[in-house]
C-alpha cells in the first residue's frame, strides 16, 4: 500500500486545522515568513506547494524487518503531472503516471498493465481528500526540525483520539513544502512503518515531453488494459449494521479486464477517515483457493490483513489500522440492504 508523496496528508491536515481556531506558528515555522499565518494555513501552503515541485529522488519504505526502493522522478506542466517510478528492489518493474493515467512495465514479461486510478499524489498513498470532521479524531502537534535526505525538515505529528487508527509523524522540507519522511506510529509511539527520501534533487533531468514518450513507449510489450467500473455497496447488496467512528465510504469498484478468460476481481469497497483507510474485498467464496486461508490474520509493517468466509462469500480486509477495526467489520457487515 506504500507508494503513498504526502500532498494527500497535507490536504487533510489543513482541513483537520481549519474546523478549528488559529493556532500560532511554532518558533521554528515563523521564520519561513509565515508568522502572520495560522498553522491551518501553513499546511495549505505545503500542501499547494508539494504539487508544484520537480524533482528526482531515491525513496525508502520501510515495514518491519522488509526494504523496498524505488528511484522516482517527478516533474509538473502547469496543473498536470507526471512522474516515473523505478523499482530498485523485488520485481523489476517501471511505473508511470500521467494525472489518473497508469502505466507499469514488466520487462521480464515483457507486459504493460494500463489502467485509471484516482490521483491520490504521491507519497503515501493517504488520501488526498479534504475533509473537515477530521479534527474529531485526529490532534495535531509540533515536533523540533530535523534533517532528511540533507535537507532541513519541520516535524508534524497527529494523533489519534481513538484506538481505532494510527498515529503519523511527518517531515516537510522547509522552504518548498515538500514532504521527505512519513512514519506511521502504534501504541507506545512505536515505527510501525516508515517511508522516506534518502536523496533528493531539485534538478530535473527529464522533461514533461521525454517523460511522455517514455511513459508511451509500449513498442515490444503486449498491453493489459483494466478498467475500474464504479458501483456503491448498496447496489451490491452489502451494508454495515455500524460504521466505526469517522470512517466512511470513498469509492466501491469492481475492476475488468480485457483479456479473455480471466475473471473479474473482488468487488473493493474503500472507507476511510480522511487519513487511515480500508480495502474491503469481496468474492464468491472458492473452496479450493480459501479453505487454506480461512480467518488468517497478517501484519506487515502498518498493514494489517484478515480474511474470513461469510456463507457463500470470502472477505478480505486490508489497510493502515489496528487489527481490532478490520474485526468490527466484519461483524458489522451484512448482506443485504438495511
Amino acid at each position: 500500500m506504500r507508494h503513498r508523496v504526502c500532498c494527500g496528508i497535507l490536504g487533510v491536515l489543513f482541513a483537520a486545522l481549519s474546523a478549528q481556531a488559529e493556532v500560532p506558528v511554532p518558533d521554528h515555522l515563523a521564520s519561513q515568513g509565515v508568522a502572520q499565518a495560522s498553522v491551518a494555513q501553513w499546511l495549505l501552503r505545503l500542501h499547494q506547494s508539494s504539487r508544484q515541485q520537480a524533482y528526482v529522488g531515491t525513496f525508502e519504505v520501510t515495514a518491519g524487518p522488509v526494504k523496498s526502493a524505488a528511484r522516482i522522478w517527478h516533474v509538473c506542466e502547469g496543473a498536470q503531472q507526471i512522474e516515473r517510478v523505478e523499482a530498485l528492489s523485488g520485481v523489476a518493474r517501471t511505473t508511470f503516471r500521467r494525472n489518473d493515467q497508469v502505466m507499469t512495465y514488466l520487462p521480464d514479461e515483457r507486459v504493460v498493465i494500463a489502467e485509471k486510478r484516482a490521483a491520490l499524489g504521491l507519497f503515501p498513498n493517504l488520501i488526498n481528500r479534504a475533509d473537515v470532521s477530521i479534527a474529531q479524531f485526529y490532534q495535531l502537534q509540533t515536533s523540533e526540525g530535523a534533517m532528511v535526505a540533507g535537507m532541513k525538515a519541520d516535524v508534524v505529528q497527529l494523533q489519534p483520539r481513538d484506538h481505532w487508527r494510527f498515529a503519523y509523524r511527518i517531515w516537510t522540507e522547509q522552504t518548498s513544502g515538500l514532504v521527505l519522511k512519513l512514519q506511521t506510529l502504534g501504541p507506545e509511539q512505536v515505527v510501525l512503518e516508515q517511508a522516506a527520501f534518502t536523496d533528493l534533487q531539485w534538478a530535473q533531468p527529464l522533461n514533461w515531453v521525454k517523460l511522455n514518450a517514455m511513459m508511451d513507449n509500449t513498442a515490444g510489450y503486449v498491453i493489459k488494459q483494466t478498467e475500474l467500473i464504479s458501483t456503491t455497496a448498496d447496489k451490491e447488496g452489502w451494508s454495515l449494521k455500524t460504521m466505526v467512528p469517522g470512517f466512511k465510504t470513498i469509492s466501491c469498484v469492481k475492476r475488468q479486464e480485457s483479456v479473455k478468460g480471466i475473471k473479474a476481481s473482488p468487488l473493493q469497497w474503500v472507507l476511510s477517515d480522511g487519513l487511515a483507510s480500508v480495502s474491503l474485498f469481496i468474492e464468491p467464496y472458492d473452496a479450493v483457493r480459501h479453505a487454506r486461508q480461512l480467518h488468517d490474520q497478517m501484519a506487515f509493517g502498518a498493514t494489517h490483513m484478515q480474511t474470513r468466509r461469510l456463507d457463500a462469500w470470502w472477505l478480505t480486509a486490508l489497510g493502515e489500522v489496528p487489527l481490532m477495526y478490520l474485526s468490527v467489520l466484519f461483524i458489522c457487515l451484512v448482506k443485504g440492504l438495511q
